[in-house]
């Protein structure tokens, strides 16, 4: 039996990233990264197997990017793609799975851009010119806030007037939904608890961060809320902040939303802590070497990961394991035991050996003996979508 391919796409204003997935396979066949779109100096960069290669892009656009993209799809898929998956941010509470995109997705995610406006807009680029492309092949939406749809009530409401939320759909959605859900997946196979199963705090930590806590593969409750900006430290994103500082600034600095908002989402963070870098590698190297800044912004980012993880449990009836992934959060040891030695109220520890000893691509346990499972575990949300894209496919 064949198993049919997927193409998946992640479209960001200047970037495309794409993953040519086989049913089934843990790699993929063909990806890479389309970036600078927009500008003269447009490249797009791709692996299949040991193979690397890089071109230059004529005008540099999106539509470029996906022109260029297509002879390298037909010459490394052995048969028609089945599919094209997109990632989209926001999805607001119109979905709660994935979609096949008509016009009146389409319309719904261009609804929900004032939710997610640096994301939502993209997406549908990448949508528009991976249709004109490929127009005879399903294209599918899979939304970062679906998987959390599943949260309560008392979960997603904030403490605002209801007619917010019943006019204005304000509410806390989160992110990240599927690297959580396919993490949380793997965790219940890995475990032997059998695929979305078992109690889990998730970690997905990189340029974004966000915690989430799954019980049988549904989303509980997580850290972002309304946009990507809740919830805990980030490369360059505040996290959270008192929501009165938007005021204070006002009156005292005189500064207009716009500045605030450059402030939080592009100053802010680790960036604006260290007075240095967003980059956690080169604040680790900075902090071993005694920089004031690099050490503070290491040390408030893991006491407020520990301090998420720990209210996230709230939402649990038990605690089967903590999940580590993403880029921080599957390849630096010194993040993953400094946040579990503040969540020792909780008997969590860590294996300083295994910790330190975790092969780059590979998910294992880090926890000591006696202790609640620890695994770090490397996402793919790139599978997950192509993954979720097929079973829609599948639906009658």
């Amino acid at each position: 039996m064949t198993r049919r391919t997927v193409l998946v796409i992640n479209c960001g204003s200047s970037s495309i990233k794409f993953a040519l997935r086989r049913e089934g396979d843990g790699q993929a066949i063909l990806s890479g990264l389309a970036e600078r779109l927009g500008g003269e100096q447009a490249t797009l960069a791709w692996k299949a197997g040991d193979q690397r290669e890089q071109i230059q892009l004529g005008d540099g656009s999106h539509s470029a990017a996906m022109a260029a993209l297509l002879p390298l799809i037909e010459q490394h898929a052995d048969q028609p793609l089945s599919a094209v998956g997109h990632r989209v941010v926001h999805g607001g509470e119109h979905f709660t799975r994935a979609q096949r995109i008509d016009d009146s997705v389409i319309s719904a995610i261009t609804a929900n851009a004032a939710l997610a406006p640096l994301h939502n807009p993209a997406n549908l680029t990448g949508i528009h010119a991976a249709m004109d492309v490929l127009p005879d092949i399903p294209h599918v939406a899979i939304f970062d806030t679906a998987f959390h749809q599943s949260m309560p009530a008392h979960a997603y409401r904030y403490a605002l007037p209801q007619a917010l939320y019943a006019d204005h759909a304000i509410r806390r959605y989160g992110f990240h939904g599927t690297s959580h859900q396919y993490v949380t997946n793997q965790a219940g196979e890995l475990t032997g608890r059998g695929t979305a199963k078992g109690a889990w705090l998730s970690a997905h930590l990189g340029n974004g961060c966000s915690s989430c806590a799954v019980l049988d593969g549904r989303s509980l409750d997580t850290s972002m809320g309304l946009t990507p900006l809740e919830g805990l430290v980030m490369g360059t994103r505040s996290g959270d902040v008192d929501p009165n500082l938007h005021a204070h600034l006002g009156r005292t600095l005189g500064w207009d939303l716009p500045r605030i908002e450059q402030l939080l989402n592009r100053e802010s963070g680790l960036l604006g802590l260290s007075g240095l870098s967003n980059d956690m590698r080169q604040l680790e190297q900075a902090a071993e070497q005694g920089h004031e800044g690099a050490q503070l912004a290491i040390e408030v980012f893991c006491y407020r990961l520990a301090r998420s993880l720990l209210g996230l449990g709230a939402a649990l009836p038990r605690l089967d394991g903590l999940l580590f992934t993403g880029g921080i959060g599957e390849n630096s040891a010194r993040i993953r035991a400094r946040t579990v030695e503040h969540m020792a109220i909780l008997g969590l520890k860590i294996d300083a050996a295994a910790n330190t000893g975790v092969g780059r691509g590979a998910a294992a346990p880090i926890h000591a003996d006696g202790s609640t499972a620890i695994w770090v575990i490397p996402t793919d949300e790139e599978r997950q979508i192509a993954e979720e894209s097929l079973a829609l496919l599948d639906q009658p």
